[in-house]
Protein backbone atom coordinates (compact mmCIF):
# COMPACT_ATOMS: atom_id res chain seq x y z
CA UNK A 1 0.00 0.00 0.00
CA UNK A 2 0.84 2.85 -1.07
CA UNK A 3 1.38 5.43 2.18
CA UNK A 4 2.90 8.47 0.59
CA UNK A 5 3.23 10.52 -3.04
CA UNK A 6 6.91 12.23 -3.86
CA UNK A 7 5.83 16.14 -4.28
CA UNK A 8 7.56 18.24 -6.80
CA UNK A 9 10.46 20.75 -6.19
CA UNK A 10 9.00 23.56 -5.51
CA UNK A 11 4.76 22.19 -5.67
CA UNK A 12 3.05 20.05 -3.36
CA UNK A 13 1.14 17.15 -4.77
CA UNK A 14 -2.96 18.82 -5.05
CA UNK A 15 -5.45 16.45 -3.38
CA UNK A 16 -7.30 15.88 -7.00
CA UNK A 17 -3.81 15.07 -8.04
CA UNK A 18 -3.33 12.44 -5.43
CA UNK A 19 -6.69 10.64 -5.91
CA UNK A 20 -6.12 10.77 -9.62
CA UNK A 21 -2.63 8.79 -8.98
CA UNK A 22 -4.07 6.38 -6.30
CA UNK A 23 -6.95 5.24 -8.48
CA UNK A 24 -4.92 4.38 -11.90
CA UNK A 25 -3.27 1.21 -11.72
CA UNK A 26 0.91 1.83 -12.10
CA UNK A 27 0.66 5.27 -12.15
CA UNK A 28 1.87 5.64 -9.22
CA UNK A 29 4.45 3.54 -10.09
CA UNK A 30 5.02 5.76 -12.75
CA UNK A 31 4.68 9.10 -11.20
CA UNK A 32 7.77 8.10 -8.60
CA UNK A 33 9.85 7.71 -11.73
CA UNK A 34 10.06 10.92 -12.51
CA UNK A 35 12.40 12.94 -11.56
CA UNK A 36 11.31 16.13 -8.98
CA UNK A 37 11.68 18.60 -11.72
CA UNK A 38 9.17 16.56 -13.96
CA UNK A 39 6.47 15.94 -11.35
CA UNK A 40 7.12 19.69 -10.39
CA UNK A 41 6.07 20.45 -13.98
CA UNK A 42 2.97 18.35 -14.17
CA UNK A 43 1.84 19.88 -10.84
CA UNK A 44 2.39 23.29 -11.80
CA UNK A 45 0.89 22.38 -15.31
CA UNK A 46 -2.58 21.30 -13.06
CA UNK A 47 -2.28 23.69 -10.87
CA UNK A 48 -2.14 26.73 -13.53
CA UNK A 49 -5.37 25.68 -15.36
CA UNK A 50 -8.02 28.79 -14.01
CA UNK A 51 -11.19 26.65 -14.51
CA UNK A 52 -12.05 23.36 -13.13
CA UNK A 53 -12.73 21.74 -16.53
CA UNK A 54 -9.19 22.37 -17.78
CA UNK A 55 -7.95 21.05 -14.49
CA UNK A 56 -9.92 18.20 -14.56
CA UNK A 57 -8.95 17.48 -17.69
CA UNK A 58 -4.90 18.35 -17.37
CA UNK A 59 -5.09 15.70 -14.39
CA UNK A 60 -6.21 13.12 -16.75
CA UNK A 61 -3.42 14.01 -19.28
CA UNK A 62 -1.01 13.80 -16.60
CA UNK A 63 -2.22 10.33 -15.88
CA UNK A 64 -1.99 9.31 -19.78
CA UNK A 65 1.34 10.84 -20.11
CA UNK A 66 2.82 9.66 -17.31
CA UNK A 67 1.94 6.00 -17.93
CA UNK A 68 2.67 6.54 -21.47
CA UNK A 69 6.57 7.42 -20.46
CA UNK A 70 6.48 10.98 -21.00
CA UNK A 71 8.92 12.83 -18.52
CA UNK A 72 6.85 16.59 -19.45
CA UNK A 73 3.84 17.67 -20.07
CA UNK A 74 3.60 18.54 -23.66
CA UNK A 75 3.59 22.26 -24.67
CA UNK A 76 3.87 23.79 -21.52
CA UNK A 77 6.43 26.31 -21.53
CA UNK A 78 7.71 25.37 -17.76
CA UNK A 79 7.26 26.45 -14.27
CA UNK A 80 7.83 29.99 -13.37
CA UNK A 81 8.10 29.54 -9.34
CA UNK A 82 11.12 27.41 -9.50
CA UNK A 83 14.04 29.33 -7.62
CA UNK A 84 17.17 27.18 -8.86
CA UNK A 85 16.88 28.81 -11.86
CA UNK A 86 16.12 32.39 -13.65
CA UNK A 87 12.64 32.12 -16.51
CA UNK A 88 13.49 32.41 -19.81
CA UNK A 89 12.83 36.22 -21.75
CA UNK A 90 8.89 34.66 -23.25
CA UNK A 91 8.27 33.21 -19.39
CA UNK A 92 9.54 36.35 -17.64
CA UNK A 93 7.35 38.76 -20.06
CA UNK A 94 4.56 37.01 -20.48
CA UNK A 95 3.88 34.68 -17.59
CA UNK A 96 5.07 36.95 -15.15
CA UNK A 97 4.77 40.46 -16.44
CA UNK A 98 2.08 39.87 -18.02
CA UNK A 99 3.10 41.71 -21.22
CA UNK A 100 1.19 40.96 -24.91
CA UNK A 101 2.99 40.42 -27.96
CA UNK A 102 2.23 43.02 -30.37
Amino acid sequence: MISRISNGLVHDVPADLTQALLKTNDAVQYWESLTPIGRNEYICWVEDAKKEMTRAKRIRRTIEEITEGKKRPCCWAGCIHRTDKKPSKWQQAVLIDGKKKR
